[in-house]
C-alpha cells in the first residue's frame, strides 16, 4: 500500500477530485494547510505592522495499492496544473510506503489473535 499526499491549490479541489473519481480513487482525506515553505506569501499592514501571510493551501492524501500509483499522481498533476512551470500555486506530490493499513480497532484485534494464535488477554471479552 502507498500513501499519496499532495498540496494543491484550494482552487484546483473540484479538478484533483473529478480527476481522482475517474481514476476510481474516491477514498479521499482533504485538509487546510498554510504555505509550502519556498514562497514567499503577501505582506499586509495591519493596525501600522507589517506581517507575512502564508498562501492557503490544500493536502489532500489517498492511500491506495501498488499498481495504483501511477495513474492516480499523472491525474493529481495534470489536473492540479496551473500551466506556468515554478508557480507557487503547481502541486507538490509526495509517495510513501506504508508498511501497514488498519481500518478499525477490532481488525487490529483479529490480526494480533490471528498471528499469535491465541486471545489478547486485554482485550474484553
Amino acid at each position: 500500500m502507498k500513501l499519496i499526499i499532495a498540496i494543491i491549490g484550494p482552487e484546483k479541489l473540484e479538478a484533483v477530485e473529478a480527476a481522482l473519481h475517474e481514476q476510481e480513487a474516491c477514498l479521499i482525506s482533504v485538509s487546510h494547510v498554510m504555505g509550502d515553505g519556498r514562497e514567499s506569501g503577501r505582506t499586509t499592514i495591519y493596525r501600522g505592522t507589517e506581517f507575512r501571510v502564508q498562501q492557503p493551501k490544500l493536502r489532500v492524501e489517498i492511500v491506495v495499492d501498488d499498481w495504483f500509483v501511477d495513474g492516480v499522481v499523472k491525474a493529481i498533476v495534470h489536473a492540479s496544473s496551473t500551466g506556468d512551470s515554478g508557480q507557487s500555486d503547481d502541486s507538490r506530490v509526495c509517495v510513501m510506503h506504508l508498511d501497514e493499513y488498519v481500518t478499525s480497532r477490532i481488525a487490529q484485534e483479529d490480526r494480533w489473535r490471528l498471528e499469535h494464535e491465541m486471545d489478547d488477554p486485554w482485550w474484553p471479552r
